[in-house]
C-alpha cells in the first residue's frame, strides 16, 4: 500500500473539492489545480456594483433536497450546514398565472406515499380526474428501477402519456419538478433519470424532498469555506492554473500546467483525477485511457438563464414560489443573501432571482428583450410589483450549466475508473445514476477517490464512505 502517495486533482468544483478532501484525508499529498481564480466551479458568486448598491450575486439559484445526502455531508465537512439550511417540511407555493390562484405542494409526517396525499387532493391546478391519474402514474413510477438500462432510451413524456397524464398534469406537476431538477422538459429527459428524481425525491422517505438553499452567497461556501477545509487537510491549491496535458510516465503521471504570467510547470503524481466538464476531460485523456473516448463529445449540454431584479420595495412575501401558465418558472427572494439590506438605501428594497431552466430558446436573447418579456410577467404574478421602481435588472447565463439528460445519455456516461492505472474521472456528468446536480458532483468526487485509493491498496475500512 502507498501510505503517502501524491495526487493531482484537476478542477476545483464540487467534484474536485470532494475528491481532493477524500484523498488528502487518506494521507496522500494532493495538489488541486483550478483554471479560475476561485473554487466552486459552476456554483459561485460575484460582486456587482450597481444603482442598487454593491451586491453579492450568485450566478444562479442552486437548491438541494434532504435526500441529497452526499452534498449534505460535504456541507458538514465545510462547516457550512447552518448556512445552507433545509425546510422543516417540503412546502412549494405554486401560482397559476392564468387563474391567479395559489396552490401548494406540501408534505405531512405520514409515511410514503400518504405524505403527499392531502396536498395532492387539494392541489387546485389539476382536475379531480387529473389528480387521480397522477396517483396511478406515481404508483407505476414507484415500480420502476432507475438503473434499468432499458429506461435510459425512453423519454419521460412518452411514458407519462402512456400512463394517462394530460398536458396540464405534465405542466403543472411533472415538469414543475422535472425542469428544475433535470434541466429538461419531460419530452427531452431520459425516463431513467426522471425515475431517479421522482423515486428518490418524492417516494423514498417523507422528508426526502424538503428543500434547502444557501442563505449566504454561494462563494462563501464553495470557495471561501472550501478553501479553508482543503488547506486544513493539507491540499495545495493552485488557482489560475490550467491543466494543458496529462501524460503517463514510467513511475506514474505528469500533468503539464500553465499559470499565466508564471509560465508552465510539470506536476508529478501517482494518481490523477480529472474533475472537469466532459469536453475538457476528452481533451486531456490520453489515447487508450477510455474505450470510446469520443462518446464524451456526444454528451450534450443544457443552459440555465437567471434574471435578477431589484425593486424599490417588497413585492414578494414568500422565500420563493413556482409558476405555471407563465414563462416564469421559479422565483427566489435573494435580498438577505445578497447583502442588499446592508448597503446605503437598501433597506426596504427587494432582490428577486428568476431561475429559468431548459432555457435553450432564450439563453442568447439580448437583455432588453428579456426585460421586456419578464418584467410585465412578474407584475402579472406579483400585484405588489405594479408601480414599483426597478432599481436594477441584469442577466446571468450558464450556457453549459448541466449535461443534457436526453434519452440515451446513460450509455455515454463513464465510470470513475479509466483503463489507465492511476487516472480517474469525476464530475456530475459521470455515471453516478443522478442527473446533473450538486449531489451528483459530490458523489462523483467520492467515487473517484474510492477507486483511486482502492487501486493504491487501501483497505475497505479506510475508503471514503459512499452516501446512502
Amino acid at each position: 500500500m502507498t501510505a503517502h502517495g501524491t495526487a493531482v486533482v484537476v478542477g476545483g468544483g464540487l467534484a474536485g473539492t470532494t475528491a481532493a478532501l477524500a484523498l488528502a484525508g487518506a494521507g496522500l499529498r494532493v495538489t488541486l489545480v483550478e483554471g479560475r481564480p476561485r473554487l466552486g466551479g459552476l456554483v459561485f458568486s460575484f460582486r456587482r456594483d450597481s444603482a442598487a448598491g454593491e451586491l453579492s450575486v450568485d450566478n444562479g439559484q442552486h437548491v438541494y433536497l434532504r435526500c441529497c445526502t452526499a452534498y449534505r455531508e460535504l456541507l458538514e465537512r465545510l462547516g457550512a450546514a447552518h448556512l445552507v439550511p433545509l425546510q422543516d417540511r417540503m412546502d412549494v407555493p405554486v401560482l397559476d398565472a392564468d387563474r391567479m390562484r395559489l396552490g401548494r405542494l406540501r408534505r405531512t409526517a405520514l409515511p410514503v406515499p400518504l405524505h403527499l396525499a392531502r396536498s395532492l387532493a387539494l392541489y387546485p391546478h389539476l382536475s379531480p380526474a387529473e389528480r387521480a391519474g397522477v396517483v396511478r402514474a406515481t404508483l407505476a413510477l414507484k415500480a420502476l428501477d432507475p438503473a434499468d438500462p432499458a429506461l435510459d432510451g425512453v423519454d419521460f413524456d412518452s411514458w407519462l402519456r402512456r400512463h394517462g397524464q394530460s398536458a396540464r398534469a405534465v405542466e403543472a406537476l411533472w415538469d414543475l419538478v422535472g425542469i428544475a431538477t433535470l434541466n429538461a422538459r419531460a419530452a427531452d429527459a431520459s425516463l431513467g433519470l426522471a425515475a431517479k428524481v421522482f423515486k428518490t425525491g418524492l417516494l423514498s422517505a417523507p422528508g426526502a424532498a424538503d428543500i434547502g438553499w444557501s442563505r449566504v452567497p454561494l462563494g462563501d461556501v464553495h470557495d471561501t469555506l472550501a478553501r479553508t477545509a482543503l488547506e486544513k487537510a493539507g491540499v495545495r491549491i493552485a488557482l489560475r492554473t490550467r491543466a494543458a496535458a496529462v501524460e503517463r510516465t514510467d513511475g506514474g503521471w505528469r500533468v503539464a500546467v500553465e499559470n499565466g504570467p508564471h509560465g508552465s510547470a510539470q506536476l508529478a503524481a501517482d494518481t490523477v483525477v480529472l474533475a472537469v466538464p466532459q469536453r475538457e476531460a476528452h481533451a486531456l485523456l490520453p489515447d487508450g485511457a477510455l474505450d470510446g473516448k469520443d462518446r464524451l463529445l456526444d454528451i450534450g449540454t443544457a443552459p440555465i438563464l437567471n434574471l435578477h431584479v431589484v425593486y424599490d420595495r417588497k413585492v414578494l412575501r414568500r422565500p420563493f414560489f413556482a409558476a405555471v401558465g407563465s414563462p416564469v418558472q421559479w422565483v427566489f427572494d435573494r435580498t438577505e443573501g445578497s447583502g442588499l439590506t446592508r448597503v446605503e438605501g437598501g433597506e426596504g428594497r427587494q432582490y428577486l432571482a428568476v431561475s429559468q431552466s431548459a432555457a435553450q430558446d432564450e439563453i442568447d436573447q439580448p437583455v432588453g428583450k428579456l426585460r421586456a418579456r419578464y418584467l410585465p410577467e412578474l407584475e402579472r404574478l406579483l400585484p405588489a410589483a405594479r408601480g414599483a421602481r426597478i432599481c436594477d435588472f441584469f442577466v446571468t447565463r450558464e450556457r453549459t450549466a448541466t449535461f443534457a439528460p436526453a434519452p440515451g445519455v446513460g450509455r455515454l456516461r463513464p465510470a470513475a475508473r479509466t483503463q489507465a492505472p492511476g487516472l480517474f474521472l469525476a464530475g456530475a456528468w459521470t455515471a453516478t445514476g443522478w442527473p446533473a446536480t450538486m449531489e451528483s458532483a459530490v458523489r462523483s468526487g467520492t467515487a473517484a477517490a474510492r477507486e483511486a485509493l482502492t487501486e493504491l491498496g487501501f483497505p475497505q475500512g479506510q475508503l471514503p464512505q459512499e452516501a446512502a
